[in-house]
């Protein structure tokens, strides 16, 4: 997170967190709801709230192990839910398969979607969770680090302790096999509701 004029950076507020543990609610201030979105697209939200809770318990529990020249927190957060999904791996693997069977995604439903939205995604929205439970683990993190998380290649990398070149070699795969799941069709264009 960009500190604007006279903010502190989060790395300052860990810091500052080793002093004075609660200030590393600050912390949770400026990351919880990104964190939560991203873990309920990846397994629901009633293991997201329990997730959420744990990321951040982790993190305070590590702080003392934050590298402090990373002014941005966000990447070090994201690694360690993604950690956690892989832990619940097998959740996630029927969350994925019940959007398949169903066509319903409980992460973003919500009675005042837009009709016409709905049965555009819902047409694909099973054949996308199915593509996606088909992908290898650390492909679909990477995509979905990358469509849910709205992380960039490097935040990724550092999120997953991998080298940038094995992001951009998962996200690549991974955009192909979905892409070849949908008939050739980019699920990033046909509309807001089947992204993953």
């Amino acid at each position: 997170m960009r500190a604007e004029a006279g903010a502190e950076t989060d790395a300052e507020v860990i810091e500052a967190s080793l002093r004075e543990p609660e200030r590393f609610a600050d912390l949770y201030d400026r990351h919880h709801q990104t964190i939560h979105r991203y873990l309920a697209r990846r397994l629901g939200r009633d293991e997201a709230d329990d997730l959420m809770a744990e990321t951040f318990l982790i993190a305070f529990r590590q702080r003392d192990r934050y590298d402090l020249t990373c002014a941005n927190a966000r990447p070090w957060l994201y690694g360690i839910a993604t950690h956690l999904v892989g832990r619940h791996h097998r959740a996630e693997d029927r969350f994925w398969r019940l959007i398949a069977r169903t066509g319903v995604d409980p992460a973003i439903e919500s009675p005042s979607e837009r009709v016409t939205e709905r049965v555009t995604a819902q047409g694909m929205r099973r054949e996308l969770a199915a593509a996606l439970a088909r992908l290898p683990r650390g492909q679909r993190d990477v995509l979905l680090l990358t469509a849910a998380g709205g992380l960039s290649a490097e935040e990724i990398a550092s999120a997953l302790g991998v080298a940038k070149g094995t992001v951009h070699s998962r996200l690549n795969r991974a955009r192909k096999k979905t892409r070849d799941a949908l008939g050739g069709t980019d699920p990033r264009v046909v509309g807001e509701g089947v992204h993953p």
